[in-house]
């Protein structure tokens, strides 16, 4: 049986030579080792071996994930090649040493009475997730002490908040942020909303995994305990992940035709239809559904769902109609909002910024610059201050003026 266990150096060759995903699956290898592999070595792939040629833009094709290729065996019709970018800003650093990474840290935080910010923003920031996960591992053996308690210890405000989340594995820190939004009284439904939307259905399934071994509860559960009616109903739709992949043809004028119907046609709103239909289809089907809706009603499906709807239930339609458009555009829009007008979301801008830097952040700058007068940079460079601003530049990786 082939074995998947290759380095990061050599996966993306063993991925090519041996025929793509399901060449690998004819081997016994199973397509959530692909992708936990792909994960796991922080890679986009070089070459997506496609069974037709798609008419992608090179936007789209980066915002392809795994489980949306079809990749071709050995022999097969020519395919085409389309190639992958790395679309995130922050990197793994090509000289890495997790011995000298902990000692600077330990040495960074225990400069005289207090810590070295800048050296601690410029140490963590210029790693990749996965190394900052071995230094914290590695600053234990050395020290005897936990690196996340010492950082909260030596930071405050927004620059400890922003730095802990960094030192935090994405799925860990997506999971405590889902739990902390509905733990006690209360509900923080934005974040609940900005998650289960924008995330993939193998994003999601992790999510819902990683929250059952922290917590020993179910997610979903949780979910339905704090919320209500048809937000509830499309919150769980969104949590079993099993969104469809493909476009349905037969489907398309058939699913505008029955949104029409559930909304502008009828007095009063059929939310369930929006809920099945936008909870269910894949992206793709979605946004061809959104073109026979404005030419059959000559409305935006955004202008009927604010007519429509109301509430919490009116913002995570909405965004599961943005993400099916375009995530990165999105959550540029999430990051406008967080800083517009008087004071800042910081949770927010925190959250969507370290989240996305090994992602789509170059995706969501482009988007950002060409959605409003202003760039993420100069934005965030107006609306923060001192190391938690130089560490928020740094995520986003440049300026597009």
């Amino acid at each position: 049986m082939f074995s998947l266990k290759t380095s990061k150096t050599t996966f993306p060759r063993v991925l090519q030579e041996q025929g793509g995903v399901r060449a690998l699956a004819h081997r016994g290898v199973a397509h959530t080792d692909v992708r936990r592999t792909f994960s796991e070595c922080a890679l986009s792939p070089v070459l997506l071996l496609f069974r037709s040629p798609p008419r992608l833009s090179a936007h789209r094709a980066s915002q392809l994930q795994l489980s949306d290729l079809l990749l071709l065996l050995p022999g097969e019709l020519s395919p085409k090649v389309v190639k992958m970018a790395y679309r995130g800003t922050i990197k793994a650093s090509a000289n890495f040493n997790a011995n000298a990474d902990a000692e600077a840290m330990h040495k960074a935080m225990h400069k005289g009475l207090g810590a070295d910010e800048d050296a601690i923003v410029q140490l963590v920031t210029g790693r990749c997730n996965a190394q900052r996960q071995q230094i914290k591992a590695t600053y234990k053996t050395l020290f005897g002490k936990d690196l996340i308690s010492d950082l909260k210890g030596k930071l405050h405000g927004h620059s400890e908040t922003l730095i802990v989340a960094l030192m935090t594995p994405p799925v860990t820190y997506d999971v405590e942020a889902l739990h902390h939004a509905i733990k006690g009284a209360g509900t923080t439904d934005k974040v609940l909303i900005e998650i289960l939307a924008s995330r993939s259905c193998q994003q999601v399934r992790d999510i819902v995994a990683a929250y059952k071994a922290e917590y020993d509860h179910n997610l979903e559960d949780d979910v339905s305990g704090d919320t209500s009616g048809h937000y509830k109903r499309l919150l769980v739709i969104l949590l079993q992940a099993n969104r469809q992949t493909v476009v349905q043809q037969e489907l398309i004028e058939s699913d505008a035709q029955t949104l029409f119907k559930a909304g502008e046609k009828k007095f009063g709103t059929d939310e369930q239809t929006f809920v099945t239909i936008l909870g269910n289809r894949s992206a793709e089907h979605l946004r061809r559904v959104f073109d026979a809706y404005m030419k059959l009603s000559g409305f935006q499906i955004e202008e009927t769902i604010k007519r429509e709807t109301s509430g919490t239930l009116k913002e995570l339609l909405l965004a599961v109609v943005k993400c099916a458009r375009s995530v990165p555009a999105y959550l540029a829009e999430t990051l406008y909002k967080s800083m517009k007008g008087v004071g800042t979301d910081d949770d927010t801008l925190i959250r969507v910024m370290v989240s996305r830097s090994e992602m789509d952040m170059l995706d969501i700058r482009a988007e950002f610059r060409r959605m409003f007068a202003c760039s993420l940079h100069s934005m965030v460079k107006g609306d923060t201050g001192g190391n938690y601003q130089k560490a928020l530049l740094l995520l986003c990786g440049g300026d597009d003026k």
